[in-house]
C-alpha cells in the first residue's frame, strides 16, 4: 500500500495519469464506430504513418508531434478517399499505406539518427517522459475530441449502422466520415506517445470488442468500452510501476485479460 502511495509522489507518474486517461478514454470511444464499421486497423495503420513522420522530424531536427499530426490526419484523410473513391478495400489500403510509411520511417532512421532514445519511445511507447509540453498539447487536443465526439454522437452512429439510410434522411456521410477519420489521426497521435506504434490500435480494438461481447445497444457499448479502457490503463499503468514492466505492453495484457474474461462469463452465463 505504501509503494502505492509513493507512486503518486512523483510529477511524471500523475501526469501520464492524465493523459493515458484522456487518450483511452478518446480511442475506446472513437473504436467502437471503427468496430463496427469493420475499419479498425486504421489505429495500425496510421500509428506507422506517425512513426514515418517522426522518423523524418527527428532527422531534420524538428519536434515529433507538430509535424506527425498534420501528416496524420492528411493520410486519414487519403485513406478514406481511397476506400470511397477506388475497388481498393479499406484492409488493402491501410496495408498499402501502413507498409510503405513503416518502410519510409525505418530507412529515414537508419540513414540518420539510428534506434535513438526518441525514435525507440515512439515504436515502443514512453507516456512517463512526456513533459509538461506534451501534456498540455495532448489534455487539449484530447479535449477537442471528446467534446467533437458528444457534438456529432447521434450522425456517428447513424453513419455506423446504415450509411445509405442516414444519407438518405438528409446526413451528410461524407463530412462525419471525416470527421471520424480526423478525431481518430489525432488519438492515434497522441497515443503513440504512451503505448508506441507497435500497440497503440490495442486501445482502439480491445475496448470496443469486450463491451460489444457483454452489451448490445450502442450506448451501452460506448459507455462501457470507454470506463473499461479508462480502468485497465490505470491498472496496467499501476501494475507497470509495481513490477517494472513496460507501460503499454502491460496495458495491453491488461485489456487482453478483461477481453477473455469477458468471453469467459458469456460462455458461463449461456451454458446456465
Amino acid at each position: 500500500m505504501s509503494l502505492l502511495l509513493e507512486m503518486f509522489t512523483y510529477p511524471f507518474i500523475l501526469r501520464a495519469f492524465v493523459v493515458g486517461i484522456l487518450v483511452a478514454l478518446c480511442a475506446a470511444l472513437l473504436g467502437v464506430p471503427l468496430v463496427l464499421k469493420r475499419y479498425a486497423m486504421i489505429g495500425d495503420g496510421l500509428s506507422h504513418v506517425s512513426f514515418g513522420a517522426l522518423s523524418i522530424a527527428l532527422a531534420c531536427g524538428w519536434a515529433p508531434l507538430p509535424v506527425s499530426i498534420p501528416v496524420v490526419v492528411l493520410a486519414a484523410l487519403g485513406l478514406l478517399r481511397m476506400t470511397e473513391r477506388s475497388r481498393m478495400g479499406a484492409d488493402a489500403a491501410i496495408a498499402v499505406v501502413s507498409a510503405s510509411a513503416l518502410a519510409i520511417g525505418v530507412v529515414v532512421t537508419s540513414l540518420t539518427t539510428g534506434m535513438t532514445t526518441d525514435v525507440d519511445s515512439f515504436m515502443f511507447g514512453s507516456i512517463l517522459a512526456m513533459d509538461r509540453a506534451d501534456v498540455a498539447l495532448s489534455v487539449g487536443l484530447c479535449a477537442a475530441v471528446l467534446v467533437l465526439y458528444v457534438l456529432f454522437y447521434h450522425r456517428l452512429f447513424a453513419i455506423t449502422f446504415d450509411e445509405s439510410f442516414a444519407r438518405a434522411t438528409g446526413v451528410k456521410v461524407g463530412l462525419y466520415n471525416t470527421i471520424l477519420s480526423v478525431l481518430t489521426a489525432l488519438t492515434i497521435v497522441l497515443g503513440m506517445r504512451m503505448m508506441g506504434a507497435m500497440l497503440i490500435s490495442s486501445l482502439v480494438i480491445f475496448p470496443a470488442l469486450t463491451a460489444m461481447t457483454l452489451l448490445r445497444s450502442f450506448r451501452g457499448v460506448v459507455i462501457c468500452a470507454a470506463g473499461l479502457s479508462v480502468v485497465c490503463f490505470c491498472v496496467g499503468l499501476t501494475g507497470s510501476y509495481l513490477w517494472g514492466t513496460p507501460v503499454g505492453a502491460t496495458v495491453v495484457l491488461v485489456n487482453l485479460a478483461a477481453f477473455l474474461l469477458s468471453r469467459g462469463v458469456m460462455k458461463l452465463k449461456r451454458a446456465s
